[in-house]
């Protein structure tokens, strides 16, 4: 039974190019067939089968105005939950999440995740490689427009093709997967340094030419999440841009689960811009 729950945010990156969520246009073999729901549709992908270590994903569709969650929702909203227990001959499974868009969430804060259709891409290590792979997935997520409705659907798909229809589809999705960087590293974008003043949390991202045609600072998100899901880290803020094409962001270290510390904790910071989407490990002092 699904359920109407109040408004609570919407969030997301939409992947025009991945044209293959389209319904007709993979082998029935690579594909489990759509689960419907009144706002959305969800099903799995399968890409090519070779050795132990399988790339697959999960595709969602969205009515127009309807969005989802990424896994850190931002100030208000409720990350997909996927498990995958009930699969057969898998040792375990990560999902890779696409870079999601900032929505208002109707009550002043920002939410993250996606809307239109995305393909959240899976790394599936299978338990015995020469042994078939089927993964079962039971899948609960909330879409949003006005009002948030939770979804629950379970799917199925078998690793059978050696050469998948959906492998160009699953590619384009990784493209748009942050990649892992350091606290330092040079480039168009980069997080240049992460310090800590009190309660208070300090990132410098280096932009290069950090100026459009008209005049304006490039368009730079940041992310931060905790070291386990249950920190809940403010938005980070743009607070200062410096001449040497240096952008400055903030946050609070409020959303602590009680008896955590922020002393020597490793936060995730997902960065996004013209410059590409990065992933860094940062430990505060």
């Amino acid at each position: 039974m699904t359920l109407t729950v109040p408004f609570r945010a919407a969030s997301s990156i939409a992947l025009a190019a991945l044209a293959c969520l389209a319904p007709l246009c993979a082998s029935a073999q690579d594909v489990s067939p759509w689960i419907k729901d009144t706002h959305s549709s969800v099903r799995l992908i399968a890409g090519s089968r070779s050795g132990g270590v399988l790339l697959g994903g999960i595709g969602f569709q969205l009515q127009p105005g309807w969005k989802t969650y990424w896994r850190t929702p931002g100030d208000s909203g409720v990350p997909p939950r996927i498990d995958f227990s009930k699969s057969d001959n898998v040792e375990s499974v990560k999902i890779l999440w696409p870079v999601p868009m900032q929505f208002p969430d109707g009550a002043g804060g920002i939410s993250f995740g996606y809307q239109n259709q995305v393909l959240l891409p899976l790394r599936i290590i299978a338990k015995s490689p020469d042994k078939p792979v089927t993964l079962r997935a039971e899948i609960n997520y909330a879409v949003c427009e006005k009002l948030c409705i939770p979804v629950e659907a379970q799917a199925e798909l078998a690793f059978v093709s050696v050469a998948s229809t959906e492998d160009s589809a699953i590619a384009a999705a990784l493209e748009t997967v942050p990649k892992p960087a350091k606290v330092g590293d040079t480039g168009p974008l980069a997080i240049r340094d992460v310090r800590r003043e009190g309660k208070l949390v300090l990132v410098d991202v280096a932009v290069q030419d950090d100026k459009t045609a008209n005049g304006k600072g490039k368009d730079v998100r940041l992310f931060a999440e905790g070291p386990t899901p249950d920190w809940a880290l403010p938005v980070p803020k743009l607070v200062k841009r410096e001449a040497a094409g240096v952008q400055r962001f903030e946050f609070e270290l409020d959303g602590l689960p009680s008896g955590a510390s922020a002393e020597r904790a490793t936060l995730k910071l997902t960065l996004a811009g013209p410059g590409g989407a990065y992933e860094v490990n940062a430990t505060l002092p």
